[in-house]
């Protein structure tokens, strides 16, 4: 429905201005399901009689089973698409959700789950090495950071975009994301200073080495401890009770949070229950000691946001729902379809 009312209101007046139409596909999964979108694609063009390719797409590549199949999409929508993008933050959400049930594929803390892990570095270099070969562009991920106004924590900020966008473009990467229009520059200069005056580099060939089934099935190490844990049931219970409410894009601890933020805490929490993993200081996380931390979290928020805005909120329906979908036995797809009544 997006896809054709943003169509039917749009095509002609871009064509006035030498443009075609543009869209962003994401949660591809599988190559039939990008066959079914370039399908719809070539019937919109037939039927308003415009050129091939008038319809163009970049696919997000943010799902464990669809970096399996880059080059079988590519194929299927090969009149169509122009790029792939790392969604990296759904990616590791669709990572734990995958291969939830395997003992021996748990993720550590969230906040330790960076580019600079080998899976997660694989999957950039995969992404680029496979659209470069077919001649794609290959986007990067977004940065999640903010602009904060303390000067020592924007530098920090600074430093930390600058580090994420170095590892990209040297990966091969062609372009790239940030969550907020004032990092915008920071990213774009970053980058223009590795390409040396190109807008892409189509050209980068990926160094040499296999980047195995293995490596991007492996999980990586880092730290498993109650801090950890308290603060991802802090920021999914922020999240879940913003989305509620009709917002999708939280700032929250100075990173803009998505959805994906908060599926992949409450991911995380729903894999370490179910495997009894043990923390760092010996202790079994089990359901019993995460709802005792969750409702003791919900008084840290309170203190945070004070009483006006709290009672004001839903964060108690919210800590109901976030235990609900952390216990059960069945992992719930996707945390917004149970929160749908709520809104």
């Amino acid at each position: 429905m997006d896809f054709a009312l943003y169509f039917f209101h749009n095509y002609q007046s871009r064509a006035d201005r030498g443009l075609g139409v543009y869209y962003y596909i994401p949660k591809l999964e599988s190559m039939e399901e990008a066959k079914w979108w370039d399908d719809v694609f070539s019937f919109t063009e037939n039927y308003f009689s415009v050129p091939t390719g008038t319809i163009r797409a970049t696919v997000l590549i943010e799902t464990l089973p669809a970096v399996f199949q880059m080059d079988e999409i590519l194929y299927a929508m090969k009149d169509h698409i122009v790029a792939m993008n790392c969604g990296r933050w759904d990616y590791i959400f669709s990572y734990i959700k995958t291969l939830k049930n395997h003992k021996d594929r748990i993720l550590p803390d969230r906040h330790g789950v960076g580019m600079d892990k080998a899976f997660l570095n694989a999957y950039s270099q995969l992404l680029v090495k496979t659209c470069h070969a077919r001649g794609a562009l290959a986007m990067g991920g977004m940065s999640a950071f903010i602009p904060a106004k303390d000067p020592q924590e924007m530098a920090r900020v600074t430093a930390k975009v600058i580090e994420d966008k170095q590892r990209e473009s040297q990966n091969g990467h062609d372009g790239t994301w940030v969550a907020h229009p004032a990092l915008v520059d920071l990213a774009m200069s970053t980058f223009d200073k590795h390409l040396g005056g190109k807008t892409n580099q189509l050209d980068f060939v990926s160094p040499d080495t296999e980047i195995t089934a293995e490596t991007l099935l492996k999980p990586c190490d880092g730290t498993r401890d109650e801090a950890g844990v308290r603060k991802n049931i802090r920021i999914a219970l922020y999240y879940i009770e913003a989305w509620i409410q009709g917002h999708g894009c939280v700032p929250i601890y100075g990173l803009m949070e998505d959805a994906a933020t908060a599926e992949i805490s409450r991911a995380n929490i729903w894999q370490w229950i179910h495997h009894g993993v043990t923390l760092d200081d010996g202790q079994v996380f089990t359901a019993e000691l995460f709802h005792t931390w969750l409702y003791e979290e919900l008084s840290t928020i309170q203190q945070e946001v004070g009483d006006t805005r709290y009672f004001a909120g839903r964060f108690d329906e919210t800590a109901d729902l976030f235990y609900e979908l952390s216990t059960s036995k069945q992992f719930a797809s996707f945390l917004t379809l149970p929160s749908y009544p709520l809104l």
